[in-house]
Parts: structure tokens; C-alpha cells; sequence
């Protein structure tokens, strides 16, 4: 019997995906001041990127801003070269309301060095980072920087770190992490706290080993996201992306995938790629370089540039959803139009729908009246910087209270966002600390020594607690206390929280500021404006002892008679002014007054400016809050 001959089976060439080993991507985290763009700039320095003699301290932080309050607010990428390989190293901040740069960081890299303070150890946004970058199978390399100090508890923090990755429920491959060990200030690090190298060849021989190169397949046609956005004088937009498959040319017709879904085709106008700290101009870029890309004059953030032939959009950029709420609109106080110079609804609005292009964790929603916008954010610090960059362009506006976003949950109950708190405070204060947060139904969770007079509190606190938090804090603390937060899930509603025991001293009249009745209000509470200043009726001049508001003639002249006074020669002393930052007044405000924001001043005011007006609401409001 004969048997018919077995089929052959076409054996296909299998695929391989190819590694570039020439690359490296890597994004630097950490809580704020852990000493992130101090640890760049010293790479940035021993692997020659800098020009001699060129200042290279926190060079990273180019925005004003950033300077002015020593913090990183915005994610950037430079390029360093370490033996045969190009490191691109992403600096990203370290602030909690800035948490949306982080995760934009995060999508541009192949692994992260998380730093760690070796006497503070790991705060709510090392958590919140760390989070990130275990759910993004990034592989980490943990630093315990400044190991030089002298509070230092380096086993501990080390201890504490592994027990936050078990905490975050890591994968048993992400829990072998190396440990390197530095003082980034001084350029050193090393596998040991005790026998640092000179330089910073340890750590960055170790981002090679720990770091993959960059995967690609060789067959896959062109796809590259958009993972940042930029802007050049003569370009216009520039859209920042990683090129994850194929290559990239310059004059390429190639398929725009916008977010929200619809295609089209364009031309790539010019390529720049980062050489240290400069942008160059490039012909093509491959898998895994991040390059800057021009000739797309509305692109946004998560759209896709891919084949025309075959298209193949990637999925979305996504981020966690905002948990507080401000209001901008249109500066409407008897000063207006007197020191900027943009003024109107229609500029307000375009400005903030152009925030929106490259801030994708901030949303803006319209309210009940025209020339007023609810803008949504992570936190008080990231709107008060929103405010304070379009104060400085020529914005005036008026901006509320800032107040938490609810939810209903599927049985109609209504919950509130909460926060973790982790509180650093000589031990002396822990008493007011406690009653402090009590007040505002912070929980506490643990309590521990630092062994050296300090001691470490955590708690758990609404979200709205916090509000207006941070200059009391510092008054108890005599400004040495360090208290962090972050986001922590959702809670039912808390009840009421008082979070301003004072009241206001609000001018009833228009005019200027006289010495005559400052002196008979200083008694009353703590003034926010000096002798000259112009006031109309409605500012909010100072703080009241008392709870309530209290409305105060603050243009009050001396009456001028020729019968002498037994007391015209006393000398009077005028206690100087507390001056109010944005941010301090953002905190003051309670829920009927509003920050009018200028170029030039920060004034307080309520937001029904007539004192009878003013009075007849609040009568209404008490009367709809009674129980019927």
C-alpha cells in the first residue's frame, strides 16, 4: 500500500527583534530636592557636554521659575556620551503637582535611576514615581545620594526602599535592583558608601549594564509618538518623540495619527537631535533617538507619526486625573486695564487652551459665566504656576479659591481626594503638629525617630485639609519643618474643615492707604499693604485677629484744626506689612474673596466688592444653610 507524501511545511524566517547597543535612555526620578538636576549637571560635566568654563550648576533648570524656587517643574532631555554609548538622560521634577511631566518622562525611557536622600529616605513622591515606573516594567537602578551628610542612615534607607517596592507589589524580576551609592554634588559614587570612586564611571557604567539598549524590528514600518512638545522662534511648534520602530528622515511624507483618531498626511520639515546641551540639526534618526520634529504646526501630545503605507497608531499617552479646581477669568476690579496689557476673555481663554497643548494633566472646563474658566490641576503649586508664567506675559486676572474635585460613587455617596503626608519636625513641635492636622481631620498613621532630635510623622488628610496648610505649618515650626503629600485614592466626604481661623480686614472705601489709620487698625490684625498703597472698596487689607470679617475705613485722613492735641508729638511706630506672595494668597482666601493678579501687583479682594451688597448675600446664604 502506498503511502501519498508527506506535505512540506514552508518554514518562514523567524523575525528577530534587534537591539541598538549604541543607545541607552534612562530618566532620573526622586522626591523634590533628593538632588536630581544637581546629579545631572555632574554628568553633564564629566562626560565633557559642557564647554569650558560654562556654569554648570542646576543648568537643567533653564525655565525662570525653576530658578526662583529651586525646583524642576518641566521633564527635559539632554545627551551625554560614556565610552562607545549615548546615554539620554531624562531630568524630570520631583514636586507631587507636577506629577504629569513624570509620566510623559517615563514614556520616552527604557529604565530609571530612582534617587533616594540618604537621610530623608523615601517620601510620598518617591512612592508615587517608583509606582510609575514598576507598571511601566521599567528596570530601576536606586541611588541613595548625599551619603556625606551627617544624619545620614544609609542601611535604613536602603532597608526602607526595598520594603516600598514590595509595598508596590513589584514582580520578582524588578526586585533585584543594583545599588549604587553617591554625593552628586561632588561628582562621586560608588558600589560602596565608604569607598566612593572619584567620579561618577561606577554609576554610569552601571546604567550600561542595568539599562537595556533600545528594541526594535528591522521589518516594522515608522512609529514614533509624541511624548513632549517645544517651540522654535523660526519653526513654530516642535513635537518631541522617540522613534520606536523604523527611521525617521527629514522631508519624509509620513501618516499624522491625531489623538483622536483622525489621519492625515505630512511632511517632516526639519530633524534636531540633542548633543549635550545644544539641539543640531540631523538628517535622519533611527530606532530609540529621541528627536525634536518639525513641519507639524498643531501637533499635540500622544499623536503618532507612522507609515503611509501601512499606519499603525500607538496607543494614547495617558494621566492621572486632576484632584483640584481653581477659577480664572477676567480681572474685574475698578483697577483693571492699569498694568497689563492683555485683558480681555478672548485672550484668556486662548491662553489656557494653548496650556492645554503641552500640560496634558491640567483640564479646562467653561462655568456659568462667559469670562470665567475652571481650570483643573494636581495641586495648588501647578496652578499657582500656570498664574504666575501668564502674570508675567501682560495677563491681569482674577483667580478664586482653590477647592478639591468630588465624585458620587455607584450608591450616590460622595467622596473627596486624600493625601499622604509625611511630616519631618524637631521634636518640640509635635504637639502642635498633631492638633494642627486633628483640626483638619488628618489621621495619623505612624510616628517615628530619626534618633537626632526629629522626628518623622505620617498621616492621612483630606485633600481640602491642605488647603491654605503650609503657612500655618511653618508659623509652628519656626520654618523648620518639611511636610510632603501626595495623592492617596478617594475617602467619603470628612464634613466641614475649617481651614482659616481668621477673619479679613476688608477697606470699605476707594482711595489711598494713610498712616493715620493704619495706626489705629495695626492693633486689629496683621495688614497686607504699606502707607500709599491705592484701595478700593472690597480689598481684603490685612487678617483679623478675630473670626469674623471686619470692615475698616483704611483712607481715613486726620481731621486738621489749629487747636493743639496733647498728644500730636507721641511717636507712633507702623509695624511693616506681611507681604503676600501668589501663592501665600491663594492659601489666605477664603470662599467669598479672590486674587486679582497683575504684572505688577498680587491684590486680595472680596468677590462681591459693596459692603451692602457683600452683607445682604451672606444673610441669604445663612438663611438657605439653616435647617428648615
Amino acid at each position: 500500500m502506498s503511502m501519498a507524501p508527506a506535505r512540506q511545511i514552508p518554514i518562514l524566517p523567524c523575525r528577530m527583534p534587534a537591539a541598538r547597543q549604541d543607545l541607552r535612555t534612562v530618566a532620573i526620578v526622586a522626591h523634590v530636592d533628593h538632588g536630581k538636576t544637581t546629579l545631572v549637571d555632574a554628568m553633564l560635566r564629566q562626560s565633557g557636554a559642557l564647554n569650558r568654563g560654562e556654569d554648570a550648576e542646576r543648568i537643567m533648570d533653564s525655565n525662570d521659575q525653576e530658578r526662583e524656587r529651586g525646583i524642576t517643574i518641566l521633564a527635559k532631555h539632554t545627551v551625554i556620551q560614556w565610552k562607545d554609548t549615548t546615554i539620554t538622560i531624562v531630568d524630570t521634577p520631583g514636586h507631587a503637582d507636577f506629577g504629569g511631566e513624570v509620566e510623559r518622562g517615563l514614556a520616552l525611557v527604557d529604565g530609571v535611576v530612582l534617587l533616594v536622600d540618604a537621610a530623608e529616605g523615601p517620601l510620598p513622591q518617591t512612592r508615587f514615581v517608583l509606582r510609575k515606573a514598576l507598571e511601566a516594567d521599567l528596570p530601576v537602578i536606586l541611588v541613595v545620594n548625599k551619603v556625606d551628610r551627617p544624619d545620614a542612615q544609609i542601611d535604613e534607607v536602603v532597608s526602607a526602599t526595598e520594603e516600598l517596592f514590595l509595598d508596590l507589589d513589584a514582580q520578582d524580576h524588578q526586585l533585584e535592583f543594583p545599588v549604587y551609592y553617591a554625593i552628586g554634588r561632588d561628582g562621586r559614587a560608588g558600589i560602596r558608601p565608604n569607598e566612593l570612586a572619584d567620579d561618577l564611571a561606577p554609576l554610569l557604567d552601571g546604567i550600561l549594564d542595568a539599562v537595556p539598549a533600545p528594541v526594535h524590528d528591522p521589518e516594522h514600518p515608522l512609529q514614533a509618538q509624541i511624548g513632549n512638545l517645544d517651540a522654535s522662534p523660526y519653526l513654530g511648534r516642535l513635537g518631541i518623540s522617540k522613534i520606536k520602530h523604523g527611521t525617521l528622515r527629514r522631508g519624509d511624507q509620513v501618516a499624522w495619527i491625531k489623538r483622536d483618531g483622525t489621519e492625515a498626511k505630512a511632511k517632516v520639515g526639519e530633524l534636531f537631535v540633542t548633543r549635550g546641551l545644544e539641539r543640531v540639526p540631523a538628517e535622519e534618526v533611527g530606532p530609540g533617538e529621541i528627536a525634536a520634529i518639525a513641519g507639524f504646526p498643531d501637533i499635540q501630545l500622544g499623536d503618532t507619526l507612522t507609515s503611509i503605507e501601512d499606519p499603525r497608531p500607538l496607543p494614547p499617552i495617558t494621566v492621572d486625573e486632576p484632584s483640584l479646581a481653581m477659577t480664572i477669568g477676567v480681572n474685574t476690579s475698578p483697577m483693571a486695564g492699569r498694568e497689563g496689557d492683555k485683558l480681555t476673555a478672548r485672550m484668556i481663554e486662548a491662553r489656557l487652551q494653548q496650556e492645554l497643548i503641552g500640560n496634558v494633566s491640567l483640564k479646562v472646563e467653561p462655568t456659568d459665566r462667559p469670562d470665567t474658566w475652571e481650570v483643573h490641576g494636581r495641586g495648588e503649586l501647578q496652578l499657582a504656576v500656570l498664574v504666575e508664567n501668564m502674570r508675567r506675559e501682560g495677563f491681569e486676572m482674577t483667580v478664586g479659591k482653590p477647592r478639591v474635585l468630588t465624585r458620587l460613587t455607584d450608591d450616590g455617596k460622595r467622596e473627596e481626594p486624600q493625601e499622604a503626608v509625611t511630616i519631618d519636625t524637631p521634636e518640640e513641635h509635635l504637639g502642635a503638629i498633631t492638633q494642627l492636622m486633628a483640626e483638619r481631620k488628618g489621621k495619623m498613621l505612624g510616628m517615628g525617630g530619626h534618633g537626632t532630635g526629629w522626628i518623622r510623622l505620617e498621616f492621612r488628610i483630606p485633600a481640602r485639609g491642605l488647603i491654605g496648610v503650609r503657612t500655618e505649618f511653618l508659623t509652628l515650626t519656626r520654618g523648620a519643618g518639611m511636610m510632603h503629600s501626595i495623592f492617596d485614592g478617594w475617602a467619603p466626604w470628612a464634613g466641614e474643615i475649617r481651614t482659616r481661623q481668621a477673619g479679613s480686614m476688608v477697606n470699605d472705601r476707594t482711595g489711598k492707604i494713610t498712616g493715620y489709620a493704619v495706626i489705629a487698625m495695626q492693633d486689629r490684625g496683621t495688614l497686607f499693604v504699606s502707607v500709599g498703597d491705592e484701595v478700593y472698596e472690597g480689598s481684603v487689607i490685612g487678617e483679623n485677629k478675630r473670626a469674623e470679617d471686619l470692615d475698616v475705613n483704611a483712607v481715613r485722613e486726620r481731621k486738621v484744626t489749629n487747636i493743639r492735641s496733647a498728644t500730636s508729638e507721641e511717636l507712633v511706630k507702623i509695624v511693616p506689612p506681611r507681604e503676600m506672595t501668589l501663592d501665600q494668597a491663594l492659601e489666605f482666601i477664603a470662599d467669598d474673596e479672590c486674587v486679582e493678579v497683575t504684572p505688577e501687583n498680587v491684590r486680595l479682594r472680596k468677590n462681591i466688592l459693596n459692603t451692602t451688597e457683600r452683607q445682604k448675600a451672606a444673610k441669604q446664604k445663612k438663611r438657605g444653610d439653616a435647617p428648615k
